[in-house]
């Protein structure tokens, strides 16, 4: 295949990763380093993922349900669970499962949660050994666990590198992190954490600049003030918590000289938050899709902004609500199967999140393409009627009419939402209203909206934030 053309029409050559500088696995081979094996590996997959990005879509689908077959296979030999499932919908792995994929039934995240044991494989093939659990933040309200592999591990490692080619991220620069990073981490202000290097998976094969690190859970004003003695190129943190720092620096008149990028991760990210973002500092936004559970997930594209689906990793489908595959333009549920968890398969698996599925990408990758991705079912708003919808009330839309440092909309039921509001002052009568009919006005249905003054909005334990939370429970089908 032909490489990419860009917009002016000119033919693109393909991306090339930054030098190498591996550590040989012997004193007697520097140059060229014969690097130790699990160096080699993730050398090795990046080589392929390199070619493999450029297949025609129809060989990408092809060579997934390849593995496929060689997975469920495995699985219906390996695991009691799957093979009930498999034997109940009347799927045979000797068949063509490309074919009879739909038929298979959906693993739900409840599923999931209560038959961690069932659905382990007591013992993975050579090459898998399971590595430990990997748990989810459980923002939900039902954190899963989910067996890691040698295999996982390498290829959390390979997309990671991945992206960073894609967008050619300097790594000499300085990169700060502020995120949580549990108790046995001290990034607390006002120091934070300062590293070296920006650590795996670059510091396997590349020399980097020096990475710092700050807890999310310190006062966005005192984030801010760090960033400016740290002065780094590249920050990566949640979308909320970018939105909380980029309004701060609009209000004070705040710029950090030597940003080159942010990039976001675990929250949904809109088109306000970007041009709030690049309003602030005047750089581009560049968001990841992962899970713990299943690792990489989508990553943006560099050329156009989309968001290409790694499907060297995984089957990523996108279903209405009758369980049939999303057309470009349309919104669906995502399901999610792990091609390469051999000690913990998850197949067909209902992640919980909602995306957008996108027309093929201009860039000439032929992985599958996804506009949006939506988040979570209980981020969801539910008419009377029982249709459903993303309430698109960014932070924007709040300060426009009030002086609203925080905000969480949430919906007890279905004709009440209490809009939580941290605010720098006493609102007026006039300001609630004008909140009110913005509100109701952005939604479409004359709710009776409820207003609170906490003095805070906290994260959860994982330091993600929810703008808004539905109470409602919903009613849709499955497959």
């Amino acid at each position: 295949m032909q490489p990419p053309r860009d917009l002016t029409g000119t033919q693109a050559r393909p991306l090339k990763a930054p030098e190498l500088r591996v550590p040989p696995d012997s004193p007697r081979h520097r140059y060229p380093a014969l690097p130790e094996k699990s160096n080699a590996l993730l050398m090795s997959l990046l080589a392929q993922l390199e070619q493999s990005q450029w297949w025609e879509p129809e060989r990408v689908h092809e060579q997934q349900f390849l593995q496929l077959a060689t997975l469920l296979e495995f699985v219906q030999g390996s695991i009691p669970y799957y093979r009930q499932r498999l034997s109940e919908a009347g799927i045979e792995c000797d068949q063509d499962i490309q074919q009879d994929w739909e038929r298979i039934p959906v693993l739900t995240r409840q599923q999931l949660q209560t038959n961690v044991q069932r659905l382990r494989v007591r013992k993975p093939p050579p090459g898998h050994r399971q590595l430990g659990m990997a748990q989810t933040s459980g923002s939900t309200g039902t954190p899963v666990r989910v067996a890691t592999t040698e295999t996982t591990r390498l290829l959390w490692n390979a997309f990671v590198l991945r992206d960073h080619y894609w967008h050619r991220r300097d790594f000499g620069a300085t990169l700060a992190a502020i995120r949580h990073f549990g108790e046995k981490i001290d990034a607390a202000y006002p120091d934070g954490l300062r590293l070296p290097d920006w650590g795996a998976p670059v510091n396997l094969l590349h020399a980097s600049g020096p990475a710092v690190a700050l807890d999310i859970f310190t006062d966005p004003e005192r984030q801010l003030e760090w960033l400016l003695r740290q002065n780094p190129d590249y920050l990566i943190t949640f979308p909320s918590n970018a939105a909380a720092l980029a309004q701060h620096s609009l209000v004070e008149d705040i710029s950090l000289p030597k940003l080159r990028e942010v990039r976001l991760v675990s929250e949904p990210v809109d088109d306000g938050l970007r041009s709030s973002i690049h309003d602030a500092w005047g750089v581009p936004v560049v968001d990841t899709y992962s899970a713990q559970e299943t690792g990489t997930l989508a990553l943006q594209c560099p050329e156009y902004g989309v968001y290409h689906v790694q499907s060297e990793n995984v089957l990523l489908e996108v279903v209405d609500p009758d369980g049939q595959p999303c057309k470009p333009g349309e919104t669906g549920r995502v399901l999610v199967t792990t091609l390469h968890n051999y000690a913990m398969p998850l197949v067909r698996y209902e992640i919980g999140d909602f995306a957008t599925v996108g027309e093929s990408c201009g860039c000439g990758r032929g992985l599958p393409v996804l506009t949006r991705i939506t988040g979570r079912v209980r981020n969801m708003l539910v008419l009377p009627g029982g249709e459903t919808h993303w309430p698109n009330l960014a932070a924007t839309f709040y300060r426009q009419v009030a002086p609203v440092i925080q905000h969480q909309l949430v919906q007890h039921d279905l004709e009440h939402l209490e809009a939580r509001l941290v605010v720098e002052r006493a609102l007026t009568r006039d300001e609630e209203e004008a909140l009110r009919a913005m509100i109701v006005g952005r939604i479409g249905h004359p709710f009776s909206v409820e207003f609170s003054y906490p003095d805070h909005i906290g994260r959860s334990r994982s330091g993600k934030y929810e703008e808004f939370v539905s109470h409602v429970k919903q009613e849709r089908k499955t497959s």
